[in-house]
C-alpha cells in the first residue's frame, strides 16, 4: 500500500490549517531551555530534527504562561515579550523544512515538586494536597484566576507573534486546567466549582482570552483526558469528559487530543516497563520530594516497578478505549495518542473511525524521523517502551536513554551527517 492509498497519509484540516498527513508529534517536555526559560541552540536543534523528518505537525513540550505555572527546570516560557525572538528561532527552523508547529500552553497548578523547580507559591482550584508529591497548594482567589486567564491570552499572543501555526491548551494529565475540570481537585463553592458547566468555566475563559489575542482564524486545540483514572477518588470518567469537550467545541476549540490520567494515577499515560524509568526518577525529580516520600520511593522502587509493569502493560493505541465516545459526540477532529508504534495500528484506528489523527511522543525521541520512516516503510531506531526517557524528564534533556536504541539513533544521525546536539548543562 502506498502513502496515497493510506488514510494515515491523507490530508486533515484543523481549523484553518490543512495538514498533509495524520501522524503528529505530541508534546514531550524538552528540558533544553535556559534556567529562566529562554530558547537555547539545543532546543532549536531538537525541533530541527523533527522537521527534517517531515513530521506534519509538531506540538511543543509544555510552555509555561507565567513563572508561577512553571512545572520543571529548564522549561521554556512564553511569560514575557523577551521570549518571542527565541521562540521564533524554533518556528523559523521548522518552517524552513516545510513543517508546522503548535505551542502547548500550560500552568502546572498543584502538580509540581516545589524544591525541584524553586516554586514558592503553589496554587490550585482548591487546597487539595497532591498525594504523589505531597505538595500542598492553596486555593486561588477569583482575582488570581482572572490573572491566569490573562496570562494564557498573553502567552498565545507571543506565540503567534513568534510564528507558531497554532496553540494547544493543556487541559489533561492533572495540570491546572485539568484540575479545574476534576471534582477531586476542584471543590470550590463559587462560579468555578460545582456542576460540570461551572468547572469548565475556567477553560472557556482561557479559550476566550486566547481568541481575543489571536483572532478567530488561528488554530486553537485542546488536550484532554479520556478518563482521569483516579480510582476511589472523584475523578472524571469518559462521558463527563466528552461533555466538557462539547462545551469547549461550542466555545471555539478546533480539535481535541485525548490522553489519560493525572500524576496521582501512576503511569497510565505512558505504559510499558518501568525499571529504568523509576531508577532515573529517584535520582532526578523524586530526589526533591519530601523526606519520607523520597526515601520511601528509594526503598520500594523495585516493588513499585513490578506493580507498574503489571498494571500498565504496553499496548498500541491504549487511549482508543476513549476516543470513540469523543468521535460520536464531536464534529471537530479527535486526535488519539497513546502507545502507537506501527503503521498498521495507526491506519487501523483511522480506518475504523476510532479517531481522525494519531500522535506519538516516545517514538519521536527514539527516532526524530519516525514519521518519514513510517511513511516510507523503512526501519529506524524503535522505541521499546522502557520509559527511561520519562524518568529523566525535568532532570536531563528529553532523549532516548535505552542503551541499544540510543546507540542506534546516534549511528543513524552520523550516517546522515547530522551533528550531535550540544546539550545544556544540568545541575
Amino acid at each position: 500500500m502506498t502513502p496515497d492509498q493510506d488514510l494515515l497519509f491523507s490530508p486533515i484540516r484543523i481549523g484553518t490549517l490543512e495538514l498533509p498527513a495524520r501522524l503528529f508529534k505530541t508534546a514531550t517536555a524538552e528540558t533544553r531551555a535556559t534556567a529562566d526559560g529562554f530558547v537555547t541552540d539545543a532546543l532549536v536543534a531538537f525541533y530541527r530534527l523533527l522537521a527534517m523528518g517531515d513530521t506534519p505537525l509538531i506540538i511543543t513540550g509544555n510552555i509555561y504562561v507565567s513563572r508561577q505555572g512553571k512545572s520543571a527546570p529548564r522549561q521554556v516560557g512564553a511569560d514575557h515579550d523577551d521570549k518571542i525572538p527565541g521562540l521564533k528561532r524554533i518556528t523559523d527552523k521548522v518552517h524552513a523544512h516545510g513543517g508546522h508547529i503548535f505551542a502547548q500552553l500550560n500552568h502546572c497548578g498543584r502538580q509540581v515538586i516545589p524544591d525541584f523547580v524553586g516554586a514558592t507559591d503553589v496554587v490550585s482550584p482548591s487546597d487539595r494536597k497532591d498525594l504523589l508529591t505531597g505538595t500542598q497548594p492553596r486555593a486561588l482567589t477569583e482575582a488570581e484566576i482572572a490573572t491566569i486567564v490573562a496570562d494564557f491570552g498573553a502567552a498565545a499572543r507571543r506565540c503567534k507573534a513568534a510564528g507558531f501555526d497554532g496553540v494547544q491548551m493543556h487541559s489533561a494529565n492533572g495540570y491546572l486546567l485539568s484540575q479545574f475540570l476534576t471534582p477531586y481537585t476542584n471543590r470550590r463553592g463559587d462560579r468555578y466549582g460545582g456542576e460540570l458547566e461551572a468547572r469548565t468555566r475556567f477553560g472557556c475563559e482561557v479559550l476566550a482570552a486566547i481568541r481575543a489575542e489571536v483572532g478567530p482564524d488561528f488554530p486553537v486545540i485542546i488536550k484532554m483526558n479520556g478518563h482521569d483514572d483516579l480510582w476511589l477518588r472523584r475523578g472524571l470518567k469518559t462521558h463527563a469528559l466528552v461533555e466538557a469537550a462539547r462545551i469547549f467545541e461550542a466555545a471555539g476549540v478546533d480539535a481535541v487530543e485525548v490522553s489519560v490520567g493525572h500524576y496521582e494515577s501512576g503511569f497510565p499515560m505512558v505504559r510499558g516497563t518501568f525499571e529504568h524509568c523509576l531508577r532515573a526518577m529517584v535520582q532526578g525529580s523524586m530526589a526533591h520530594l519530601p523526606f519520607f516520600r523520597r526515601h520511601g520511593m528509594r526503598l520500594f522502587r523495585p516493588f513499585v516497578a513490578l506493580m507498574s509493569n503489571w498494571l500498565w502493560k504496553g499496548r498500541e493505541g491504549f487511549n482508543l478505549d476513549y476516543t470513540p465516545s469523543f468521535k460520536s459526540r464531536l464534529s471537530i477532529p479527535v486526535i488519539c495518542l497513546g502507545g502507537f508504534r506501527t503503521r498498521a495500528a495507526m491506519t487501523d484506528a483511522l480506518e475504523r473511525g476510532l479517531c481522525d489523527a494519531v500522535s506519538a511522543g516516545r517514538p519521536f525521541l527514539a527516532d526524530p524521523f519516525f514519521f518519514a520512516h513510517t511513511r516510507d516503510q523503512t526501519r529506524g531506531p524503535r522505541c521499546v517502551d522502557c520509559n527511561a526517557c520519562v524518568g529523566h524528564l525535568g532532570a536531563q534533556p528529553a532523549d532516548c536513554y535505552h542503551p541499544y536504541v540510543k546507540t542506534e539513533k546516534a549511528a543513524m544521525l552520523e550516517r546522515m551527517g547530522i551533528e550531535a546536539e550540544v546539550l545544556p548543562p544540568v545541575s
